[in-house]
């Protein structure tokens, strides 16, 4: 939620910042003429109030006095009435209004590049592993032998998709044998990662209520990408942002104990609307997944460093795992309605040669924390509002097709990455089985 305050005080400015986000100038005009009226309605009433007081004032005396009073006990109803329906009025307006500024998304920091969308995207920085440039997988001609990862996994007999659809419909699948293992492999080891850098792991519920997806920002844009659990004020999560961050809403966070680190797997739900036709197979666009989440709630003049920091925890993962990559900034077109700022940590997919995002890092400054009421209390002991982070760290399943498609053999084998080694009881070949 922006802060109603800068709107009224810089109109002309925040109508450019949101326009960068293709938000039109109408819908502020709109929002703030609203506000104009509600605030008139609140003054309205302060006055009739006052005006009360006064004549509960001289009722009081008049009967002290025994004199009539009936002419200020009927002036009094009057205004009552009056002060009814204006009560009546606000609370309406305070709706409208609330109901247009939810829908506003959040003001691009400076330095992002501003454009419609993943055009203008700004790459940050290249990372791969020693010599990836010699391998097959990376040469520009690929021997034939190298194939996508929902193929390796059809193969190897570690992947599901038929009896996926079968049970659940398309877009969903089971992992079997190896590939579970593998699953439970690259989750373990990124918790403990994060654990190691100080983050504190957290299992949290996957179904929250409207109040919860509101404050991170899914409601009430995004309603009808989420799953609802029928007849209840409650949803399915999209990612663990959303029960991590609520973990402290409507809550004054200690400033001292600031900031704080989350990390959390979950099983993710996304009914991917509007992806219909893209990425139908395989593990890139699923209606359930796993994530590890990472969040962080910090004092403002922390956000933009625990930013970078979070970025460089993704990339340490993939690193770890010997799978290149790159960092882009996103431009204002392409960024979360929620943020301020985002990188997405892209890995590299050599099948289909392309970089494809496995994480996205966000500062989403005290957007999140306005609509939650999460605040800290300042050195003058002031309550101020924290500035929240989310990243993943990252999506599972994503990791794994990238496993899957760098460290494929000619001979159908995948070379299991030393890291996760010990997670497999030192297993370093996933091979062809007989289960189907």
């Amino acid at each position: 939620m922006l802060d109603m305050k800068y709107l009224r005080k810089n109109t002309d400015e925040a109508k450019r910042r949101l326009q960068d986000r293709g938000v039109e100038p109408a819908q502020l005009d709109e929002l703030l003429h609203l506000d104009e009226e509600r605030r008139h309605l609140i003054t309205e009433v302060e006055n009739l109030k006052a005006e009360r007081n006064e004549v509960s004032d001289k009722i009081a005396f008049a009967k002290r006095q025994k004199e009539d009073a009936s002419q200020a006990i009927a002036q009094m109803q009057k205004v009552g009435a009056q002060i009814k329906e204006l009560d009546a009025k606000q609370t309406e307006k305070d709706a409208q209004v609330q109901e247009l500024a939810a829908h506003l998304p959040n003001l691009a920091a400076p330095e992002v590049p501003v454009g419609p969308d993943e055009s203008a995207n700004v790459e940050q920085r290249k990372w791969a592993p020693a010599n990836y440039e010699n391998r097959p997988h990376a040469l520009e001609k690929q021997p034939d032998w190298i194939k996508a990862h929902y193929d390796i996994g059809e193969d190897l007999g570690i992947l599901d998709f038929e009896r996926g659809a079968k049970v659940s419909g398309a877009r969903f699948l089971y992992y079997v044998g190896d590939g579970a293992r593998l699953e439970r492999a690259v989750y373990n080891f990124m918790l403990d990662q994060h654990h190691e850098e100080g983050y504190t792991e957290m299992i949290t519920p996957i179904v929250v209520n409207d109040s919860a997806m509101f404050g991170t920002g899914q409601y009430p844009k995004f309603k009808d990408d989420a799953y609802r659990v029928e007849g209840l004020d409650q949803t399915y999560i999209p990612t663990a942002e959303v029960p991590l961050t609520n973990y402290y809403s409507g809550e004054t966070i200690p400033a001292e104990d600031l900031p704080i680190k989350m990390t959390a797997l979950s099983p993710s739900f996304r009914k991917e609307a509007g992806a219909a036709g893209r990425d139908t197979r395989g593990l890139i666009r699923l209606h359930q997944f796993n994530k590890v989440e990472m969040v962080k709630f910090t004092k403002p003049d922390q956000s933009y460093d625990e930013l970078e920091k979070m970025t460089v925890d993704a990339e340490n993962i993939l690193q770890k795992l010997e799978l290149p990559y790159h960092v882009i900034m996103l431009s204002t077109g392409d960024m979360g309605f929620s943020a301020a700022k985002t990188y997405d940590v892209e890995v590299w997919l050599p099948a289909q040669k392309v970089y494809r995002e496995i994480s996205s890092v966000s500062n989403t400054e005290d957007f999140q924390a306005r609509r939650m009421h999460i605040t800290y209390r300042d050195e003058n002991g002031k309550l101020q509002l924290v500035n929240t982070l989310n990243g993943s760290g990252l999506a599972v399943g994503r990791t794994v097709a990238a496993i899957l498609e760098n460290y494929q053999n000619e001979d159908g084998s995948v070379t299991v990455p030393k890291v996760l080694r010990p997670y497999l009881g030192g297993q370093e070949k996933l091979q062809p089985t007989a289960h189907h």
